[in-house]
């Protein structure tokens, strides 16, 4: 029951709604020379004009104005700015989250980087080094580049 007479006002203020869009307003000028608008003329007015808005193009809520349009197009563009910075961020991040596992995963020794020694051991050589230092500088490159997305937000 509730349901229903909650739809049936729902009707009636749709309908009000679209009633009040095409009723006509008066527009009515006071002796002093000020303009008042309303549903019914001013008995004071010296000169009052009908006005019945147009409301085929625009609807109900009315056209936009350019400025309007304009001061959308400049929100867009800084939601459109926002995402991408914090698009370039996630993409830092996870740039330097498979950096720093694949330094990780690079720890052990691979298959000709270990050479015998003459007492019978083994050490490691000048290439696990350099592949070392690799991995290290492309950790390091990652964070940088984490930091400058992240400031250029």
């Amino acid at each position: 029951m509730a349901l229903r007479s909650t739809l049936l006002a729902g009707v009636a203020l749709a309908l009000l709604a679209i009633s009040a869009a095409a009723q006509t307003m008066y527009k009515s000028t006071l002796p002093d020379g000020r303009v008042v608008y309303g549903d019914k003329p001013d008995p004071a007015a010296v000169r009052v004009e009908p006005i019945t808005p147009d409301t085929s193009k625009g609807g109900i809520g009315g056209v936009t104005t350019p400025g309007e349009n304009q001061t959308l197009r400049q929100m867009q563009g800084a939601r459109e700015t926002r995402e991408g910075a914090e698009a370039r961020v996630q993409k830092a991040q996870k740039a330097l989250e498979a950096a720093e596992a694949a330094r990780t995963a690079g720890v052990e020794p691979l298959p000709g980087e270990r050479i015998g020694t003459a007492g019978g051991a083994s050490r490691l050589t000048e290439s696990y080094d350099a592949r070392q230092r690799q991995l290290e500088q492309a950790v390091e490159k990652a964070r940088r580049d984490l930091d400058a997305a992240r400031s250029a937000r």
